[in-house]
């Protein structure tokens, strides 16, 4: 039997974590995030694709690329949550769940923090839970794509 898998996207600077503003951000890093998805992906019996890059382009790419094998998108796309129509198109253009996941909470920092162009399209926003939040992404996840399998089963 194929395991579910699901593809974790992190956008510009998330290379940082742990260096980068730990007041906002804490001390772990993305291999600690990238292990934590791992682990979680083992415990709900699904597969984890995870991936950062800085470019726009190499994000589009990749969903693009992921369309037809994968079966949802956690994605943190940082600074491209407030200035990508790109990123927000290409997540429409996959038709899979998609559920979007911030470290710091978005809301309590500056004002063009609190639009995101990914929102309409997620199917849940998890902010402000620090890296366990992507744990949290993909329990529900794994809960929306075991429902889907329950619905065609039906």
């Amino acid at each position: 039997m194929l395991l579910p898998s699901v593809l974790v996207l992190n956008g510009p600077n998330l290379n940082l974590l742990g260096t980068r503003e730990p007041a906002i951000y804490g001390s772990e890093t993305l291999d600690d995030v990238a292990r934590l998805c791992r682990e979680a992906a083992e415990r709900l019996h699904i597969e984890v694709d995870f991936r950062q890059s800085n470019a726009e382009h190499q994000l589009i790419d990749w969903l693009h690329e992921a369309r037809t094998r994968i079966d949802g998108v956690v994605i943190n796309p940082a600074a491209y949550t407030h200035t990508s129509v790109a990123i927000a198109d290409a997540l429409s253009a996959i038709d899979k769940p998609v559920i979007e996941v911030h470290i710091s909470n978005v809301h309590k920092r500056e004002a063009f923090r609190h639009h995101s162009f990914v929102s309409p399209i997620a199917e849940a926003i998890i902010v402000g839970c620090g890296t366990q939040g992507y744990v949290l992404a993909l329990e529900r996840m794994a809960t929306l794509l075991a429902a889907k399998v329950n619905k065609v089963a039906k």
